[in-house]
């Protein structure tokens, strides 16, 4: 087994040449000879270094537009022959293929070219197919090859390159391949999902590049890994690094503010919303939000649509929480929540989510569509006698969207876009009821005016008969009970208006 390789010939073909040209320097420095291709050979030639084109070497020119150029005995020879074997080296010598001990490649953009929207044609034709048979020639002959897979790995070589005069360690190429072999198979499962999009019989592959070792998992018991890049999706402008339970949160805060438009604050425990509000102003939003439940509140996670000022945050600060997220901060508030080393602050930055949700389960994964629809007042079906107010519809369209990411089984209360109380995760809808009627006397809030919503239909007419006496004027639910006419008419004995959706928001 080869310990220190020296690099004497390197093979270069990339596509994105940035941030190359300091290791083409060194290269020449250390009078490695270069072989490369089409445009990142006149990029070399371009810095005034010799260049070998891979067309001399093989005595092939590059073909078919390009798409066959590295594709010859003489490139993979020199990549794949074992030092140590003389068979190898005596085919190397009878068919003067020289040994390449360095191999830089940046695969063909394909999933740049699949979110930019373009056409089939054009995302084809970013198929790598040189470029991928190269990083995997050289990463399984690690053993004596180098292999630079990614121009994310640049600033390694280089570094490499300076300090060990042009020599790589068993383990820095071991390193390298597996690096290698994670951009191979993930731009192959980038491809494969690209066809997979209609399959009736789909397969389930993902690969995230990025991960974070989190301090634990649910439970101080439990290992935690979170893949993804947190970096993209929020700036930390203080605090301890995200927990599991802290990001499990913070997903469902972040689904939730995305419903509002005006400004909103919400806080969360354990998923569910305790409190949100929407005002023409948000230090009203957050106090509002807070009076929802007080208790609750305490170390939970606040989410804000808006800039947070001084005085919000001079009001926020009076409570214990845990994370703090918003699109912007003024200096001013930034004074109030910074006081405390362990609150974590984020700023929320503009990144697409993922449109499928998935998770493991039992033997395998399941996997479905996000929830991505909220019914507004122009999908409330009218069921009963007495129409509901156009304040009462506003109120309802409220309270649709904070039960949609609520646990089921869910009833929510609300008044003037504010979150009055809910019932969250029971095992029985009219227990969910009578806990949102217990929370809403418990924190001083008066029913009567309020709406109600439900996230699936009601079985019986006596969750209509409970809020009605509780002082529910109007109740919003998806429908599709056998027995939804007993239900409609027990809100017209009590006088009160009833919308259906046909939506059921069910979250387990």
């Amino acid at each position: 087994m080869s310990s220190s390789v020296a690099i004497k010939n390197a093979l270069i073909s990339v596509y994105y040449k940035d941030n190359l040209e300091p290791i083409i320097l060194e290269l020449k420095r250390l009078g490695v000879k270069i072989y490369s291709t089409g445009g990142t050979e006149d990029f070399i030639r371009a810095l005034g270094v010799d260049v070998i084109a891979v067309e001399d070497l093989t005595s092939y020119p590059s073909i078919l537009g390009g798409r066959v150029k590295t594709l010859h005995p003489k490139v993979f020879g020199g990549i794949l022959a074992r030092r140590s074997f003389e068979g190898d080296q005596q085919q190397l010598a009878q068919y003067e293929i020289p040994e390449i001990d360095l191999v830089i490649v940046d695969l063909y953009p394909f999933e740049e070219t699949v979110k930019s929207g373009a056409g089939h044609d054009d995302v084809i034709e970013k198929i790598d197919i040189g470029g991928i048979s190269l990083i995997r020639a050289a990463a399984k002959n690690y053993k004596d090859v180098t292999i630079i897979a990614s121009k994310d790995d640049y600033a390694e070589l280089e570094n490499i390159l300076k300090t060990q005069n042009g020599e790589t360690t068993f383990d820095q190429r071991r390193s390298l391949a597996k690096k290698a072999f994670n951009t191979s198979s993930h731009y192959d499962s980038a491809i494969f999902n690209y066809f997979n999009q209609e399959d009736p019989q789909p397969v389930f592959k993902q690969s995230i590049q990025r991960s974070q070792v989190l301090r634990y998992g649910e439970n101080p018991h439990q290992k935690g890994i979170f893949y993804g890049n947190l970096d993209a999706m929020f700036t930390k402008l203080n605090g301890k690094e995200l927990s599991y339970n802290n990001l499990v949160d913070v997903d469902a805060a972040v689904a939730l503010i995305d419903e509002f438009t005006e400004p909103t604050i919400a806080i969360l425990k354990h998923t569910n919303a305790c409190g949100i509000a929407s005002r023409s102003f948000i230090k009203e939003a957050w106090l509002d939000a807070l009076a929802c439940d007080p208790v609750s509140a305490f170390g939970g996670v606040i989410i804000a649509n808006d800039e947070i000022n001084a005085e919000t945050a001079a009001e926020i600060s009076k409570l214990f929480f845990e994370v703090l997220i918003a699109p912007a901060y003024t200096d001013e508030a930034l004074v109030y929540l910074t006081e405390k080393k362990n609150r974590i602050i984020l700023i929320r930055n503009p990144v697409e989510l993922p449109v499928k949700q998935f998770k493991t389960l039992l033997n395998g994964v399941i996997e479905q569509d996000k929830d991505s629809t909220v019914e507004g007042p122009d999908l409330m079906k009218p069921a009963t006698t007495k129409q509901p107010t156009e304040h009462e519809l506003r109120d309802l369209f409220f309270a649709n969207k904070v039960v949609k990411h609520t646990k089921s089984n869910t009833i929510v209360f609300a008044k003037n876009n504010t979150l009055i109380a809910s019932g969250v995760g029971q095992t029985s809808r009219v227990d969910s009821l009578r806990q949102a009627i217990v929370k809403a006397e418990a924190f001083g809030f008066d029913l009567k005016g309020a709406v109600m919503a439900s996230d699936a239909f009601f079985p019986f007419n006596d969750c209509v008969e409970i809020a009605a006496d509780a002082g529910i004027t109007a109740i919003l639910q998806p429908g599709g009970s056998i027995k939804d006419q007993d239900s409609i008419k027990m809100a017209d004995e009590k006088g009160i208006s009833m919308v259906m959706t046909g939506v059921r928001h069910f979250k387990h």
